[in-house]
């Protein structure tokens, strides 16, 4: 059912408007991005010094994306409000106990984590920048990428309904842009290209297996945003059949892409002109896919696609994004004034602006590091914390209060749980490291916070509403 508009005398608050369109869109505008198009040479470099053996992590990265949607699906159609991830953890594990502690270590996680991801988006767009620009001096570069981030902010602070439409515009771009990928590579595509392996490709060991690993998280990079529309629940129409569906349309139809598109660009592109080493920086392989294909006048065209695809990307993950330290202030976990609406126009601004702030600081990080990290921080809290409230909720709550439940129950859980703790061991120490260093951190602030405030362990719980 639709929110009413909001009446003169009407406090502000979220409406919903997103449909299974909206939402699908949302979706794939995040998890296509810039993504496929700069993490390839890392990718093809992954396993046994690289090849087309690398396509495992794609494969690896589905197995471990599936069966999390199911969990992010029946989450978020029982709990369809805003903020996404802090929802589902403080319900899951009790919501003045455990689930306290469990939503402040996801926010906290999140400020770190959340602008990363959307600041690799402005990393992609550098690349292809200066593919279309030339060598830019950095200043004029950095120049360039905080006017978008501005254009990105002036699209956002509005209504929720002329974001609905302005999410299908983007879309739309993003479709045509991996469409000419495909249709290019289809007409050109070279067998003995894209399948030439390298001596010992598949030659099993430690090196392989790590190697696996960096291929996957690189996968999974890829495929993060299938559960963006779980992060603005609270404005979808029909949330307990919207979200499982839109979660699900999304992942199916994003890993036939991400397949038809890099075979296509490995079919063409020789995988060992583009493999670069861990310093060096990768070059715009998409346009030089397109440039060896149909020539330099057209690659340049290309590129204005591949950066609509990149900004409708941040636009969907600074959209989302931008309702978490809401729900969580609007709950008493974090600063009062990023629970505020916009008087008139019903939207978290003073959110969005906190996101937006971060994310181009983020911009001016390396792309790798990024990747690495934001996954690495978010494994433990956010990704196995929500297998562990899918599963207390099961237990909690009756069938009726969960509108959609995932199938095979408790086999996507468990395969989703070592999924996880896969791509978490195979990370490399340095990167383990800080993640588990900021997770501790977090707990001590937490402890100090409620001691302070003497809530949860320290004071006495609030009694259950009857």
């Amino acid at each position: 059912m639709n929110s009413p508009p909001p009446t003169s005398g009407s406090a502000p608050h979220l409406l919903r408007r997103f449909g299974v369109l909206h939402a699908s869109a949302l979706n794939m505008s995040n998890m296509i991005g810039i993504g496929p198009f700069i993490t390839i040479p890392a990718l093809m470099s992954a396993i046994n010094g690289g090849g087309p053996q690398c396509m495992l992590g794609w494969i690896v990265a589905l197995i471990i994306a599936l069966p999390d949607g199911l969990i992010w699906a029946e989450l978020g159609a029982a709990m369809p409000r805003a903020g996404g991830s802090y929802v589902f953890l403080r319900e899951g594990f009790g919501r003045e106990t455990w689930g306290r502690l469990m939503g402040f270590l996801f926010i906290w996680q999140f400020i770190i984590s959340g602008p990363m991801e959307i600041g690799s988006g402005f990393i992609g767009m550098k690349q292809y920048l200066g593919y279309l620009l030339g060598n830019l001096p950095p200043v004029a570069m950095r120049a360039i990428i905080v006017g978008l981030g501005l254009v990105l902010f002036a699209l956002l602070y509005r209504q929720i309904t002329s974001i609905a439409k302005i999410t299908i515009a983007l879309w739309i771009g993003v479709m045509v842009t991996v469409g000419a990928v495909i249709f290019s590579g289809i007409g050109h595509f070279d067998p003995k290209l894209a399948f030439d392996f390298p001596p010992g490709a598949f030659h099993f060991s430690t090196g392989f297996i790590f190697g696996l690993g960096g291929a996957a998280r690189i996968g999974v990079y890829d495929y993060l945003g299938y559960y963006d529309i779980c992060y603005i629940g609270e404005e979808v129409r029909d949330p307990a059949k919207v979200i499982p569906r839109s979660i699900l349309l999304s992942l199916v139809g994003v890993a036939a892409i991400y397949l038809a598109m890099n075979f296509s660009i490995i079919g063409v592109v020789p995988w060992r002109s583009f493999v670069v080493g861990p310093d060096a920086e990768a070059p715009p392989i998409a346009s030089m896919f397109m440039e060896k294909i149909w020539g330099r006048n057209v690659a340049l065209g290309f590129t204005f696609l591949i950066l609509w695809t990149a900004f409708a990307s941040i636009f969907a993950l600074v959209l989302g994004y931008s309702r978490i330290p809401y729900a969580a202030a609007r709950d008493g976990c974090f600063f009062q004034a990023f629970g505020k609406l916009h008087p008139t126009k019903n939207f978290p601004h003073v959110s969005l602006t906190l996101i937006t702030v971060l994310s181009l600081l983020c911009s001016f990080i390396d792309l790798t590091t990024l990747i690495d990290a934001l996954l690495t921080t978010r494994i433990l809290v956010q990704f196995i914390g929500q297998i562990g409230a899918v599963i207390l909720l099961r237990r909690l709550k009756p069938a009726a209060e969960l509108p959609f439940r995932m199938w095979l129950y408790p086999l996507p859980a468990l395969v989703a749980l070592a999924g996880w703790v896969f791509l978490f061991a195979t990370t490399a120490p340095k990167v383990q490291v800080p993640a588990l260093i900021a997770l501790c951190a977090g707990v001590a602030c937490f402890v100090m916070w409620s001691w302070q405030t003497k809530q949860w362990p320290f004071g006495q719980m609030p009694q259950a509403k009857r």
